[in-house]
Order: structure tokens, then C-alpha cells, then sequence
């Protein structure tokens, strides 16, 4: 070995070589790469040295050459390595010489780049200068396997390189592949056809491997050579008799399928496919997909093959618009949609057909027929088939599901992944064969229940999926009169004990079916008994599994908003089924239970409070009944307030944990309660509800700083206002005061506003007390951080938490200013607390009406003002009421009604129509008030006396005195398009 060669080895070396020798050697290897004779070092390499490795490294920087230095390269130089690396592949003057050596007898790997530096050359050479390529290489291949497994590679190459658009393509590589496919077209492509038949013919035999590597080829080249070439009498007889030969090996027959399935899927028009796909007949291979391994490989390429055949049929019977095309190529669609409802059930498909694309399709065409034949509806049923093992979980995942491990979760994500298509295609199938998909469902459901099957839970679950899928497509009329077979599905639901209800996923399908068909159960009372046994037994509420029983309180809750007041006559066996239920959630530790949103089991509460707080339950039942709830929830928050004080930090979260619920549970509980009810016709239910409110307060006291606390308080509280309405009224400013003192920072102070605004728009000037002391404060507090005019930072500035919470805080501001202002509240910014605070809000308001981002921010501004012009400046005016006031008026008017508009960001379409429908009402505001001055003052802050015209003060102010806004918002906008217009569109707001 000389150097090179060594180097060679110690560069491909992976075993332990010393690092700086490796470096060493690929360096060397990388001069010699660089020097200007390297391809002629290269191919005396690949002549003389038989070590693979440098056969490799030779093959590659020869490539490399090429690529990078062709244009350079004289052409005697090309000329060498043309004929050099072509007498290789062929064995071209290696007979005679033992001493050369056979790159083509070496490894895969090897013969693989020699393939790829001849695409390379016919890269750059085919046609103008190498044009003889491929006719002289047919002429070599009488050399026996060797040559023609070589030109094979050299033909699959140039598919990989060049040709194939299944990778990404240069606009140069497309033109390049362009015009090498039309110069073989021209030149040789019917040569290596014939080609490719007297190989297969002559060696399927004796060599399946060289067979198959050749029709696999041919298969490659297909989609873009004549098809009368392969698709003629000859070369399918031969394909169908080399996929139908039981004594060749599968590679072959299943290579010849590919062939064929190339054939079928080839672009063509409609009209000239349908009696090519006819003239396969296609059916005689049908026996080989039901009769054979479905694991095996030629199954697998029989199964593409009829899918395949199946896609294309179809598709001519969508474009083909002739009786006679279409009932031809209906007929061969019912010739093979068996099949392929077969392979659809018991093989592997393949992964380039889609199952429910091609279902929908065919689906699709069954739309338009006036009624169904038998041989459809069969196909209906089969495809209900295909669809109820499709969606079926796989058994081995069974333990995992139920315990909704990290396995089990991933597989239930990926499984409502997969079934979304499916269920559609259910649906549709639904909609075009109703009473058909409902009767297969009606017998899933009951082989499910007889069924002794190791997949029991699946099928059962997939039958109870169909269902419930099924519902979703349905009306509310259909679903409440039972149409069709629904009137027997919906009891057999009811009444029928299934198997592995034990089973989170059937558990949980179960319940979902019932919640789902509620309508029909609403019209059918006779069934309330099997609905409530459902959920209360072990089935629901009462299931071993915690992630059914949580989901059962909810839907148990869905359930009981439906029959509400059906219900009332089963309050006693409810209550008493639920006892232990309810005894457990008032004592158990939450913090340990790791469920919360809608699994955290409030919602049994409201369900209780939604069948208790109607008033057909007699008053003295409802009080006992709300008695024994409120006690043990009450007794719960007393007892975690005195464990809390004491407890230790790992178990104080704990605590809280448990007062959270009980909070959350009384909150839930008092839903069902009306406010007329609590109030009026029944105060002891009311009076049992205020002495919450007291316990409420004592939390504030005791746990200020506990967000999750203070945040449930406040939700109790928004719930008793709309549940014990003014009766509330003096506990408000007790809890207002303990809140407001702890409401520090922006998002305590937000959620304190939206308090705040449920509270006005309740009570409006019954509040008026409440904020005089209030407002100063919390006026003070929000001034001091907020941002002052727009809130949206520039998108180039990182938005921190801190920034959001801001931002949040200065939009509910805007919005409690509102509130405030229209519910006539605004004489509370004139209190004398109030005075600092009066100019920071008007400025706020008269920046953030001209310039906000946001429309609606701005909209709700300019009512601000209008209320705020309504209520400080009576008609007639004569004098000024709020000192100051008048100037801010003339700002507004003037920044506002007019600079803000004439902007040309301003659009008068979307959603700034309701912002100038306000700017137009304001206008008319303001001139009802103070009449000719106002115009005047519009007019002379917008135009220079001498640009104004003579007759728009007038028409302006018959405008502003008519009833008819919507001719002045057309008069204005016209006017301010005017005034863009003059000003070229490049006035800036000021």
C-alpha cells in the first residue's frame, strides 16, 4: 500500500486510532483531492487496488470533480474519465485482463457511486456530447447480471438525482431532467423497454433478484414513458403472469405488481384510462390478497395494487360526465371495492393510500343516486366495518389507558388524532344511508355485548364511539322524536349492562352517550330512572377509576341542567346516593388529588343546587336540604382557617387547598338558587347564604396575601350579587375595604375593577356611598403605574409579564370609567377625595380617544365623553359648572371630532364605523349643548378663515340640527375625504 492508500484506510478507520494520525491522514487525503490530476490518480486506483474503502474514496472525489470542475476540464480530460468509468461499468477491456479489477463485483455501496458518477457525467454530457450512453451500454448487457444489475443503478440514479420529483429540484435540475427525458424519449427509451421484457423473461427464473431489480426499474420509469410501451398486450401478460406464478419468488411477483400498480396510477385523461384499467382485468388477482399472508410482502404490493386500481377507477367515474362511462366505471368500482374493504380490514396499507379519502370519495358519488342498490348498501355496511376496526385501540395498550399513564395518554391523543377524519367520514355515510349506519351501529353495539373476544373493551368502546359520533350530526327534532332506530339505541343504551365497564375509555364513552342524547331522554321520562342509575351507581359517580367518577360530576351537572325540574320527585334517592360522595369531597385533602378545571368535583354541587333550588321543592325540604350541604362545606372552611394558622409549610398549601373547594362548592351550589327565590318567596334560603358572606370576610382578614384565596373570595362574591341582589348591599363595604386594602398590585387591582363593574351595573346609584370612598383610592393607585394614552408597545420591545399586567389593568380601567359614567355615576370624579385624580383621567381620556390602537378603547372614550357633556353641562348653558371642563370639551372637539378623523389612518370602513357613528353622536351632543359656539369653534380650529368656504358653516349646522345622523355621518366623512384630498394626504395629527 502506498500512502494514499493508507491514509485512505486511517480516514475511514472507526476504531481506536490516535486522533492527531487520523487528522494527519484526512489532510493528506484532502491535498491530494486538490491537485489538478486527481481523477487520474483516482481511476488507476479503482483499476489496480481492490481495497473497497479506497475504491469508495476514489468513486467520491471523482464525482466531486466532476461537479466542481467539469467546466474547467479540457476535453481530452473528460474524454479519459468518460470512457475510463464507462469500461468499468460495462467490463468494457476487462475480460482479457486479470490483472484489472471489477469495481462492479464489489459491494453494494461501491456499485451505488459508480452509478452515480456516470448520472453525474450524463449531467453534464446527454445528449450534446456522451449520446450514445445508453445505446452502448444495451449493447453490453449480453455480459450477463453483472452489466445489467450495473445499468440498472445507473438508470435508478438517474431517477434519485435527476428525474424523481419526490425531492426538492433547482429550477436548473428540472430543466436539466427535462431535457435528458426527451432525448431518451427520442433516442432509446423503446430500446430499454424491450430491454427490460427479455431480461424478466429470461431470467425469472434463474436470477428473481436480477428480475426484480430490473421491474423495479421499469416501475420508476413509467410515470414518464410512452404507456403503450408497458401497457401493452405483450408486457401485461408477462406482468400478470409473473404476479400470478406461485413458483417464482415473492420478490419478483410482487415487483411485477409495482410495475403494473405504475401503469394504473399513471397521469392520463379519464376517457383514455377507463379502457386501460377495464383491459387489465384487474380481478384475477383479487384471490391473492385473501388467500395469502397478510404479513407478507407480495400481499402487501397486491393490497397497493388493487387499493391503487381502486383510487384511479374512481376518480374516472368523478370526471367522466357520459351514462355509459360512468356505469363502466361504476361496475369496475363494484368489481373491487370488495378487495379492497378486505385489505382495508386484514392488511397493511400503504402509507400513500388514504383510507378515508378514497371512502369519502366514494361516498361522495353515492350522493347523487336516487336510491340505493343492494350492492351499495352493501358497501355501506362494509365501509361502517372498515371504519369500526379502524377506530378500534389496540389491546396492548389496554392498562395503560385505563390508568392514563404517560403511555396511555399518548396513545389516547394520538388515537382522537386518527379518529377525527374517520368519525367525519361516519357522519357522512350517516347523512346519505341514515336508517343503514344507525342499524349497523344498533348490531355493533350488541356483538359487542355478546362478544367473549379478548378485544371485548375495544369493541365495546368503538360501538359506544359510533354512537355518540353519530349523535353529533343529528337535529334536535330527529334526536327527540327517535327517529329512525334511535327510539330502540338510546334505551338499549340505557338498559343494557356492557362489558368492561370496569374501563375508564368505556366508562367514559358511556356517560358521554348519554349526555349526548339527553333530547330524546328530555321527551321520554320513562327512561329518568336508567339515567340516574347510570350515574350514580358504580358506573358513574360511583366508579372505581377517579378520572371517570370526576368527569361523571360534570356530566352529571350537564345532565341536571336538562331535566331540572323531572328531577325534583328523585331529590331524596339523589341525595341519598350521593352521601358518601359528598361526605368525601368535604373531607378529603385536595391538594394530593392532582385534578382540577372541570374534574375538581364542584360540579356535583351545582347539579345538587340546580335540583334543590327550584321552587317546586317545598320550602321546608329545600332549607333542610341546603342545610345539610352549607354545614359540612362551612365546617370545612372553619376548620382549614384554624389548621392553616398553625400548619406547617409543607401541609399549609394543603389546607388551602381545602378551603378553595369548600369556597368553590358553595359557589357552585348557590347556581340553582334564583335571586327572587332567595329574596322574596323564600328568605331563610337567603339569610342560610349572607351568613357565608361573614365567614368570606374572615378569610380576607386572616389570609390577605393568598392569591389563590383572594381570588375564589372574589368569585363567591360576584356570585352572591346575582344571587341575593340588594340584600348584599351591606356587606359590600366591608369586603370592598379588606379587598381594596390588599389590592397592591396590577392584576389584584384588575380583578378588583371587574368587581367593581358587576357591582354598578347591579346596583348603579345605589353604590354612589360605596365609591365616593373608594375611587380616591383606587384613582391613586392606577395613575401612579399606568401607562398614560396607548397601550400597545412597539413590536420591537419584548413584552414582559410585568408590561401585560400593566396593560390589563389600563384597559379595565377604561372600562370601569365607563361603567361609571353610564350608569350616572360621574359625579363621583367631582368629590372633593376625588379633585387630584380629575385632570390624570381626563387627559387618559381625551390621548387614549384621539390616538388608542384599539377601536373599541377608543369608541368607549368618546361615550365617556358624551356622558360626561350630558350630565356637567345643562341646557342652557350659561355658566361653567365643572371648572376646567369647557377646555377639555374644546380639546375633544377639536383633536377628537376632527384631527383624529382627518388622519389618513383613520378608516372609515370595519371596525371604526362604530367609533365615528360615536364622534357624529358627539358632535350633536355637543351642539345640542352650546350651538353656534361649538360650530364655530369646530370650524376656526380646522380651517384658516380664508380657506373656509363661505357656505359650509351653514350646511354644517342644518346637518347637526336635523334628525337624520345618518345623512350627517355621510355629509362628514365626504367632508373630511374632501379635506384629505386638498391636504394630499399628508396631514399628521397634532
Amino acid at each position: 500500500m502506498d500512502d494514499l492508500e493508507n491514509a485512505i484506510l486511517i480516514s475511514f478507520e472507526s476504531g481506536p486510532v490516535e486522533a492527531s494520525l487520523k487528522s494527519h491522514a484526512v489532510s493528506y487525503c484532502q491535498q491530494i483531492k486538490e491537485t489538478p490530476d486527481v481523477f487520474r490518480i483516482c481511476i488507476h486506483k479503482l483499476w489496480f487496488c481492490n481495497l473497497v474503502q479506497v475504491q469508495f474514496w476514489c468513486l467520491q472525489t471523482l464525482q466531486d470533480v466532476l461537479r466542481v470542475r467539469y467546466g474547467s476540464m479540457s476535453s481530452e480530460e473528460r474524454s479519459f474519465v468518460r470512457s475510463s468509468v464507462f469500461s468499468m461499468a460495462c467490463l468494457d477491456g476487462v475480460d482479457n485482463n486479470e490483472g484489472l479489477v471489477r469495481v462492479v463485483e464489489g459491494p453494494v455501496f461501491v456499485k451505488n457511486k459508480l452509478a452515480q458518477v456516470l448520472v453525474t457525467l450524463i449531467y453534464f454530457e446527454y445528449p450534446s456530447v456522451w449520446y450514445s450512453v445508453f445505446v452502448d451500454f444495451m449493447r453490453c448487457l449480453s455480459k450477463g447480471g453483472v452489466v445489467i444489475d450495473m445499468f440498472c443503478r445507473v438508470l435508478n440514479g438517474l431517477d434519485d438525482e435527476l428525474i424523481s420529483l419526490d425531492y426538492p429540484r433547482s429550477p436548473e435540475e428540472i430543466a436539466v431532467a427535462a431535457r435528458v427525458k426527451d432525448a431518451m424519449r427520442q433516442q432509446c427509451v423503446p430500446q430499454i423497454a424491450k430491454a427490460w421484457y427479455d431480461i424478466v423473461s429470461m431470467y425469472r427464473n434463474s436470477d428473481p433478484d436480477l428480475c426484480a431489480t430490473v421491474l423495479d426499474c421499469m416501475r420508476r420509469f413509467v410515470s414518464w414513458i410512452d404507456i403503450n410501451l408497458v401497457a401493452n398486450q405483450m408486457f401485461v401478460a408477462l406482468l400478470f403472469e409473473l404476479i400470478l406464478s406461485e413458483g417464482l419468488a415473492d420478490q419478483v411477483r410482487g415487483a411485477a405488481a409495482g410495475c403494473v400498480l405504475a401503469t394504473v396510477a399513471k397521469r392520463m385523461e379519464p376517457h383514455s384510462k377507463l379502457p386501460l384499467l377495464k383491459e387489465l382485468h384487474i380481478s384475477r388477482v383479487f384471490g391473492l390478497v385473501v388467500s395469502g399472508d397478510a404479513d407478507s410482502e407480495l400481499v402487501s404490493e397486491v393490497s397497493a395494487l388493487v387499493t391503487g386500481y381502486a383510487v384511479e377507477v374512481l376518480e374516472c367515474h368523478k370526471r367522466l360526465n357520459s351514462e355509459e362511462t360512468k356505469a363502466v366505471s361504476m361496475d369496475l368500482l363494484n368489481e373491487v371495492l370488495p378487495s379492497v374493504f378486505y385489505v382495508m380490514r386484514n392488511c397493511e396499507v400503504d402509507s400513500t393510500f388514504s383510507i378515508v379519502q378514497f371512502l369519502m370519495g366514494y361516498v361522495s358519488t353515492l350522493k347523487g343516486f336516487p336510491a340505493l342498490k343492494e350492492k351499495q348498501l352493501l358497501h355501506i355496511n362494509q365501509i361502517l366495518e372498515v371504519i369500526r376496526i379502524q377506530i378500534c385501540y389496540d389491546p396492548m395498550y389496554r392498562s395503560n389507558l385505563d390508568s392514563l399513564d404517560k403511555i396511555g395518554l399518548e396513545e389516547e391523543d394520538r388515537m382522537s388524532e386518527f379518529r377525527k377524519d374517520l368519525f367525519v367520514l361516519l357522519r357522512t355515510v350517516g347523512r346519505v344511508a341514515p336508517e343503514v349506519t344507525q342499524h349497523f351501529i344498533r348490531n355493533a353495539l350488541g356483538n359487542a355485548v355478546k362478544s367473549s373476544s379478548e378485544r371485548n373493551v375495544e369493541e365495546v368502546e368503538a360501538a359506544l364511539s359510533l354512537l355518540y359520533s353519530l349523535g353529533e350530526a343529528m337535529t334536535e327534532e330527529a334526536m327527540k322524536t327517535g327517529s329512525g332506530c334511535l327510539s330502540e339505541l338510546i334505551p338499549m343504551l340505557l338498559t343494557t349492562k356492557f362489558p368492561g365497564h370496569s374501563h375508564r375509555l368505556v366508562a367514559l364513552v358511556y356517560l358521554e352517550n348519554i349526555t349526548r342524547y339527553m333530547k330524546f331522554i328530555q321527551e321520554h321520562s320513562q327512561y329518568i330512572p336508567n339515567v340516574l342509575g347510570a350515574f350514580l351507581d358504580e358506573r358513574g359517580l360511583h366508579h372505581q377509576n377517579v378520572h371517570v367518577s370526576r368527569r361523571a360530576y360534570y356530566l352529571f351537572m350537564r345532565v341536571v341542567k336538562l331535566l331540572k325540574s323531572k328531577l325534583v320527585p328523585y331529590i331524596d334517592e339523589i341525595l341519598q346516593n350521593l352521601q358518601d360522595t359528598l361526605s368525601q369531597l368535604t373531607t378529603m385533602n385536595f391538594a394530593s388529588r392532582g385534578l382540577s378545571g372541570t374534574e375538581d368535583g364542584s360540579h356535583i354541587f351545582e347539579a345538587i343546587g340546580l335540583i334543590i333550588g327550584l321552587e317546586d321543592v317545598p320550602a321546608e325540604k329545600q332549607s333542610d336540604y341546603l342545610s345539610l350541604l352549607l354545614t359540612p362545606l362551612c365546617q370545612q372552611i372553619e376548620n382549614g382557617l384554624m389548621e392553616a394558622k398553625v400548619a406547617s409549610s409543607e401541609n399549609f398549601h394543603a389546607k388551602i387547598a381545602n378551603i378553595q373547594f369548600a369556597i368553590v362548592a358553595i359557589n357552585a351550589l348557590s347556581k340553582g338558587f334564583s335571586e327572587r327565590l332567595v329574596t322574596a318567596s323564600r328568605p331563610r334560603i337567603g339569610l342560610m347564604f349572607k351568613q357565608t358572606l361573614d365567614m368570606l370576610l374572615r378569610i380576607l382578614i386572616e389570609f390577605p396575601k393568598v392569591e389563590p384565596l383572594r381570588s375564589k373570595v372574589i368569585s363567591l362574591i360576584h356570585r352572591m350579587v346575582e344571587t341575593l341582589g340588594p340584600s348584599v348591599l351591606p356587606y359590600l363595604p366591608r369586603a370592598l375595604e379588606q379587598l381594596l386594602a390588599d389590592s397592591e398590585q396590577p392584576k389584584e387591582m384588575v380583578g378588583f375593577l371587574v368587581l367593581l363593574n358587576q357591582l354598578i351595573c347591579k346596583f348603579g346609584t345605589s353604590l354612589r356611598g360605596i365609591l365616593d370612598e373608594v375611587y380616591p383610592v383606587v384613582a391613586y393607585r392606577i395613575f401612579k403605574v399606568i401607562p398614560r394614552g396607548d397601550d400597545s408597545p412597539s413590536r420591537s420591545v419584548t413584552i414582559t409579564e410585568e408590561m401585560r399586567e400593566l396593560i390589563e389593568l389600563q384597559r379595565t380601567l377604561y372600562t370601569f370609567l365607563h361603567v361609571m359614567a353610564t350608569h350616572n355615576l360621574s359625579s363621583v370624579f367631582l368629590t372633593p377625595k376625588c379633585e387630584p385624580y380629575y385632570e390624570p383621567m381626563m387627559q387618559l381620556l381625551l390621548n387614549t380617544s384621539c390616538t388608542h390602537k384599539d377601536i373599541t378603547v377608543r369608541k368607549a372614550c368618546v361615550q365617556i365623553f358624551i356622558r360626561l357633556i350630558e350630565d356637567w353641562c345643562p341646557k342652557p348653558y350659561t355658566e361653567e359648572k365643572v371648572p376646567g371642563f369647557d377646555l377639555k370639551i374644546k380639546t375633544f372637539a377639536t383633536n377628537c371630532c376632527f384631527y383624529s378623523v382627518l388622519d389618513k389612518s383613520f378608516d372609515f370602513n370595519d371596525a371604526n364605523t362604530g367609533l365615528f357613528s360615536e364622534i357624529i353622536k358627539a358632535q350633536k351632543v355637543m351642539y345640542d349643548k352650546f350651538g353656534d359656539a361649538f360650530l364655530m369653534h369646530l370650524l376656526s380650529g380646522a380651517f384658516p378663515s380664508a380657506d373656509r368656504p363661505q357656505d359650509l358653516a351653514e350646511q354644517y349646522r342644518q346637518k347637526l340640527q336635523g334628525n337624520d345622523t345618518g345623512g350627517l355621518k355621510l355629509y362628514y366623512q365626504s367632508l373630511i375625504k374632501n379635506l384629505r384630498l386638498q391636504q394630499n394626504g399628508n396631514h399628521v395629527f397634532r
